[in-house]
């Protein structure tokens, strides 16, 4: 089975934009189509896209308003929203970006800036994700590491450690609980000469 693509959300209520977008960007993206603001908030949040190609004039509930929900929500709010508008429409564009845009591509749609947008968004979302995934990873090494800083109360005759709740374990089941180690016994040459000493004796 073939990977799957990923995946843009284009909400534009004009079906000869929608076909346009389809004919530049279907072949690299599977494309989830919304032609209301109301359909593209539904399947931002069912869906998590990519990133999503928002038209500002729609029905039900406009670009914008669909925008500053889905940036509201903490499952949708990093996903890039590219707003469809024309160029002179400057005042629209500027409650784009209040709401949370992070860009735009005019209408009429000019093929080569529509990819080359979606391209660089695309790149930074990806991006993005990855440095939070290393960063997560690196957060749970390190904690990781801590279990087992700082003093370790140990008894001088039996070598147990005592935990935090006040419990004196054994050593090997204290780092087993603190850390993924495993065990497997053996006799150190220290250990196997007291030993053979003793039987002489005995």
């Amino acid at each position: 089975m073939e990977p799957r693509n990923p995946t843009i959300l284009v909400a534009d209520d004009t079906p000869t934009n929608l076909e346009l977008v389809d004919s530049v960007l279907g072949e690299d993206f599977e494309l989830l189509i919304a032609t209301n603001g109301q359909e593209a908030l539904d399947l931002a949040l069912a869906e998590g896209p990519l990133l999503i190609l928002m038209d500002v004039m729609m029905p039900v509930m406009d670009g914008i308003e669909a925008c500053r929900r889905i940036k509201a929500d903490s499952r949708t709010q990093d996903i890039p929203i590219l707003f469809l508008t024309a160029l002179a429409d400057t005042e629209a564009l500027l409650r784009g970006f209040s709401a949370g845009g992070a860009d735009y591509v005019s209408k009429p749609f000019h093929p080569e800036e529509l990819r080359a947008r979606v391209a660089t968004h695309v790149a930074l979302k990806q991006a993005r994700d990855q440095e939070r995934v290393l960063r997560e990873q690196l957060e749970e090494a390190l904690a990781s590491i801590k279990q087992l800083s700082g003093l370790l109360p140990i008894c001088a005759t039996c070598k147990k450690i005592r935990d935090e709740q006040g419990a004196w374990n054994p050593l090997e089941v204290f780092i087993s609980e603190h850390s993924e180690a495993d065990f497997t016994h053996g006799i150190c040459p220290d250990c196997a000469q007291a030993f053979r000493a003793s039987n002489k004796r005995g």
